[in-house]
C-alpha cells in the first residue's frame, strides 16, 4: 500500500501594515462620543438633567437601565 502525503503551499508574506493613528483616530472619537451620548441617555436621562420632556426616552432605556446598575425608581 502506497502512502501519499498532501500538503497545502505554505505563502509568506511581510506581515500586515499596522494602521497609521491618523486613521483610527477620527473613527475612535466617533465611536467614543457615540457611546458617551448613549451613556448618558440610559444613565442620566430622567428628572433634573432631561433634555426632554416627559418619559419617552426614560421608557425606551428602562431596562438597559436597570441591565447596567442604574437605579430609575
Amino acid at each position: 500500500m502506497a502512502q501519499s502525503t498532501l500538503s497545502a503551499p505554505v505563502t509568506t508574506t511581510g506581515g500586515d501594515a499596522p494602521l497609521p493613528v491618523r486613521a483610527v483616530l477620527p473613527w475612535a472619537v466617533f465611536v467614543g462620543l457615540l457611546m458617551v451620548v448613549a451613556l448618558y441617555f440610559v444613565g442620566a436621562e430622567q428628572g433634573a438633567t432631561a433634555v426632554f420632556a416627559g418619559e419617552g426616552v426614560h421608557e425606551w432605556v428602562h431596562d438597559g437601565r436597570h441591565l447596567l446598575g442604574f437605579p430609575c425608581h
